[in-house]
């Protein structure tokens, strides 16, 4: 497999050495252990939001960093959780005397280790947990749903908030608040292939697709013949409607991502069927997010994310944000 790498064993490092290149007005990346953090030090008496989590999935978590998002990032090796010592640090280099709100998705790695940095932390720090995936209860990486999709969203919101200068206490209830209302779920074209491996992580046929998938390669709900784009969307968005469940007279944020190797040109176009089957459903789409977000790789698929919004919630996502994945209103 062809990939554009010098070493698979150090490309993170070099990933991260890049970043910091395209984005020193942004960011600052620490290389020992690895953290990236938002230019210009700690706000002072603001709450810092820290994320992290395995490579691979970029823009997530280090592209969100940046004014009116995250205030820090920690990468782990590609697809595995970082370590409690990259947290500490993370939450050490942002400490603006407000203390910190620890964004965790849902993998049994990174819940244990951004716990274990919450106990060593010198300041305040509260920790929420994102588990919108509706398309399986447990899976290889956790117990109970995957975090996915949603983080996006979350980060965006709850970073607004502890841009205008909300407490500790609001950041964390506005996060179980979001984290409430938002459900999420992918589909596979293709497996992905982790550079130090070499080989895809799962096989499918030229003509099936993964229903269900999970951000790392895992299983989902079903395997099956590939549908057309009406079809596809639909097997996404009707367990997401189900889950909560969503009704006529919502209003709601749409998210349709991209898995790394989709074309824009598929994204939109699958994004215009999901808006009209919510409208079909008296679903009113307020805000709208489409692209590569939260990815997997080279992955060739996509999710979709359904935010059930409130008017708090529409006035933080339009809030300024200034970072390397997301920019608007500065």
């Amino acid at each position: 497999m062809k990939k554009i790498i010098n070493d698979p064993e150090t490309v993170v490092q070099d990933a991260l050495r890049g970043m910091q290149a395209a984005h020193p007005d942004l960011l600052a990346v620490h290389p020992d252990p690895a953290v990236v953090v938002r230019a210009g030090g700690p706000v002072r008496s603001k709450v810092a939001i820290i994320s992290g989590g395995g490579s691979g999935h970029e823009p997530l978590h280090g592209g969100f960093v940046g004014r009116g998002m995250l205030d820090a990032a920690c990468p782990g090796p590609v697809f595995t959780s970082p370590t409690s010592d990259q947290v500490v640090d993370a939450i050490a280099r942002t400490d603006g005397g407000a203390g910190a709100l620890l964004v965790v998705k849902n993998y049994t790695g990174d819940v244990l280790n951004f716990e274990m940095a919450a106990e060593l932390a010198e300041s305040e720090v509260r920790s929420v947990v994102i588990d919108d995936d509706v398309a399986v209860k447990d899976s290889l990486y956790t117990a109970g749903r995957r975090g996915v999709g949603g983080t996006v969203l979350l980060e965006k919101i709850v970073g607004a908030a502890a841009e205008r200068g909300d407490d500790l206490a609001a950041c964390e209830a506005l996060a179980l608040r979001v984290i409430a209302s938002v459900r999420s779920m992918g589909l596979a074209l293709t497996s992905c292939v982790v550079p130090h491996v070499g080989s895809p992580s799962f096989e499918l046929a030229d003509d099936e697709m993964e229903v269900g998938i999970g951000i790392h390669g895992e299983p989902g709900r079903q395997k099956v013949k590939a549908g057309t784009a009406s079809e596809m969307v639909s097997a996404l968005l009707e367990p997401i409607l189900d889950d909560l469940p969503f009704a006529s007279g919502d209003r709601v944020l749409l998210f349709t991502n991209g898995m790394g190797g989709t074309p824009l040109l598929e994204l939109y176009l699958a994004h215009g069927i999901a808006e009209q089957l919510l409208a079909d459903r008296g679903i009113t789409v307020e805000r709208r997010l489409v692209g590569p977000y939260i990815t997997s790789l080279e992955m060739q698929g996509m999710s979709l994310s359904l935010l059930r919004l409130d008017d708090e919630m529409v006035e933080l996502w339009d809030a300024p944000v200034h970072t390397p994945a997301l920019r608007w209103g500065v």
